[in-house]
């Protein structure tokens, strides 16, 4: 996959960085973390009444903040990792993760064998999501964003 050069727009038809948001949840990359983003999700759309949504936007934004804490780890990078929540026209949602790490995610781990539980959680965001994708973050760092957008 290559990177994508811009996020979707938003609402207001802009295609800024971060996209105006409902919330954005900003942490340590920290595996504990992970959960926090995916709960912060969940209650996001159990209050704007979208609950048809809320097991795939948990699932995808579990893997999709998972990589980016693993990212930062690896490289370590201190950088927060921030998760931004936004509804765009339609009524589609997009959830967009910025992590500080070099690097552009691969969409498969060509070295993950069959029977590893890692290796494949972009493969699953290809699958479920609407649409998603790669941006670089903000500035000349070596940061990038991976979004998703979900419609029911």
């Amino acid at each position: 996959m290559s990177p994508v050069p811009t996020i979707p727009t938003t609402r207001t038809g802009g295609a800024a960085f971060p996209p105006r948001s409902d919330f954005s949840l900003v942490f340590p990359p920290a595996p504990a973390w992970v959960r926090g983003a995916r709960e912060a999700v969940r209650t996001a759309l159990l209050i704007a009444r979208r609950e048809e949504l809320v097991p795939m936007a948990m699932l995808l934004t579990s893997e999709v903040v998972t990589n980016a804490v693993n990212a930062c780890r690896r490289h370590r990078c201190s950088v927060p990792v921030t998760v931004t929540v936004s509804w765009m026209s339609g009524g589609a949602l997009l959830v967009l993760v910025y992590d500080g790490a070099p690097g552009v995610p691969e969409a498969y781990d060509a070295r993950a064998r069959a029977e590893e539980e890692r290796g494949r959680g972009l493969l699953l965001v290809r699958a479920c999501a609407a649409d998603w994708g790669v941006c670089r973050g903000p500035g000349q760092g070596p940061g990038k964003a991976v979004w998703f957008r979900l419609v029911s």
